[in-house]
């Protein structure tokens, strides 16, 4: 399934923001968002991010794509240095890889119709109108749209059908891989399961690759072939779906996987409450940053940060964490 060669290399990416600055604009303070992230995506896998809300991830994504300035690290993308890209590079770039935003109507221009929308990335194809406009109607025959909807605006459309819309738009330019931020957490879970049928049909026929940002455990474990968990702006475990589901080993994990019902297995037969409140990340702990909240912390937790590191006897499961171990061993004091 996965490829030796990953399509997407982050090494070491980090990202900033000043929330406080002195007199003179200077910046006093820092939000720590993403913390020198390692990760890897594969041709044509999907691969899940996963965690709380404020863990970084959309911020992770948007990095990734270069809609961020970074502040230090790496982002390569079949071999192309992404973050240090010439503007033709980085042009050719952007056909390659899109975003599909979480919000679908925000993140469509309403004084726009659906024709201009889709066929707006297409100016560099040098297209006359008709082909434009035949191009747009098959975009919209592959997201499942009428070819009626070309002369409509997006208020006039569902948010199931305008993140279609959204999706038909990422794809106009030929994208090969695709940053899918939430895409359906701001949907009516009516429509939920239509929009991610649709995007493992896309998936499929057109060979693409995900990043699949989501903090919905469940829904993650029908759409992706591997989990990165992330915490507080670290990467903690990474794993093939099944194997993380079955056997998750960071506390972390453990307990998100615990707060869903129905997935419930390998131990994991009762809540995790964690305790204390998340880090400010704005002062996050100097070592590991889960420490605070862990229920198996041991001394080294709180003075070291725990390397995301293969697991002894696997070869695609990693985890960052002194002490990890599969919950059915554990007799530390996970709540019930």
């Amino acid at each position: 399934m996965v490829e030796a060669i990953p399509l997407v290399s982050v090494r070491g990416l980090t990202k900033s923001f000043p929330v406080e600055r002195d007199l003179f604009g200077r910046p006093r303070s820092w939000l720590s968002a993403v913390d020198d992230v390692d990760l890897d995506i594969y041709p044509g896998e999907t691969l899940a991010l996963v965690g709380e809300s404020g863990s970084g991830k959309s911020t992770l994504g948007r990095l990734i794509l270069r809609l961020l300035p970074a502040t230090s690290g790496s982002v390569s993308f079949d071999g192309l240095d992404v973050l240090r890209a010439s503007p033709a590079e980085l042009r050719a770039f952007r056909r390659n890889a899109q975003i599909v935003f979480q919000d679908p109507f925000g993140s469509l221009d309403p004084r726009m119709k659906v024709e201009a929308i889709v066929a707006e990335g297409m100016a560099h194809l040098d297209l006359a109108r008709r082909e434009r406009r035949q191009r747009v109607a098959e975009l919209l025959d592959l997201v499942h749209l009428p070819q009626t909807s070309v002369d409509r605006f997006p208020h006039e459309f569902s948010g199931g059908q305008r993140q279609r819309i959204s999706i038909a738009r990422a794809l106009a330019v030929g994208a090969r891989f695709l940053v899918a931020d939430e895409p359906v957490s701001a949907l009516d879970v009516s429509v939920q399961s239509h929009v991610l049928n649709l995007l493992r049909d896309l998936h499929e026929r057109l060979e693409l690759t995900y990043l699949f940002v989501s903090h919905d455990m469940s829904v993650v474990s029908h759409v992706a072939d591997r989990v990165a968990v992330m915490y507080l702006g670290k990467i903690v475990e990474v794993a093939p779906t099944d194997e993380l589901f079955a056997n998750p080993r960071h506390p972390y994990t453990q307990a998100l996987l615990s707060s869903v019902p129905a997935l419930l297995r390998s131990g994991i037969d009762r809540r995790i409450r964690l305790e204390g409140d998340i880090p400010s990340p704005v002062d996050p702990p100097a070592a590991c940053r889960f420490a605070g909240r862990c229920f198996r912390t041991i001394k080294v937790c709180r003075e070291q940060v725990p390397p995301l590191e293969r697991i002894q006897g696997e070869t695609e499961h990693l985890v960052a964490c002194f002490n990890q171990a599969p919950l059915a061993k554990e007799n530390g004091r996970a709540g019930g």
